[in-house]
């Protein structure tokens, strides 16, 4: 059952701000990250073998994610910053892992699975723009890997874009 505290983004939305530690006990703040685009991948646990799976396959796709300097990508999980270390480490991942073991963030991202029966986030996309604003929101089914592809269209999403794709019931 979903937790009441999850909220549901859409594009244009003000993204929530959050303060989250990577695996190296870096502090990242949303609102230190603006003037950047900031690409945010929801999944549920380190070493799972979807998130696995997903992280292998993006980490040396990663230029077709983060298509300049100016844009950001973290993936994000209720898993501590040790365990991300050590996911990070033995999969080579490139990008920052962000922990949420309080699951304040992703709860308020509306990415939060719930307690039963595995206590984590979702799988999910979420685009921050330069301004703060969501301009790409997407959850995908727990046990489906996203492909680079996907991604690479979310990070190249404008608001403007997305919000009419929504006017006229498509979803981005």
């Amino acid at each position: 059952m979903a937790d009441q505290t999850t909220q549901t983004l859409k594009p244009g939305d003000a993204a929530p701000d959050f303060e989250l530690m990577d695996q190296d006990k870096n502090k990242t703040k949303l609102s230190d990250l603006r003037g950047k685009k900031v690409v945010l991948l929801f999944y549920p646990m380190d070493f799972s073998p979807v998130c696995t799976q997903e992280h292998c396959a993006f980490g040396p796709e990663l230029g077709k994610i983060k298509h300049d300097a100016d844009t950001l990508v973290f993936g994000v999980s209720c898993d501590s910053p040790f365990c991300h270390a050590a996911f990070r480490k033995q999969y080579n991942i490139p990008y920052p892992l962000l922990a949420d073991p309080t699951r304040k963030m992703v709860k308020a991202y509306g990415m939060w699975a719930g307690e039963e029966p595995y206590n984590c986030s979702k799988r999910g996309t979420v685009v921050i723009d330069k301004d703060g604003r969501i301009s790409f929101y997407q959850e995908v089914p727990m046990r489906e890997p996203r492909k680079v592809e996907d991604l690479s269209r979310a990070a190249a999403t404008r608001v403007a874009e997305n919000q009419r794709g929504t006017e006229f019931g498509v979803s981005v």
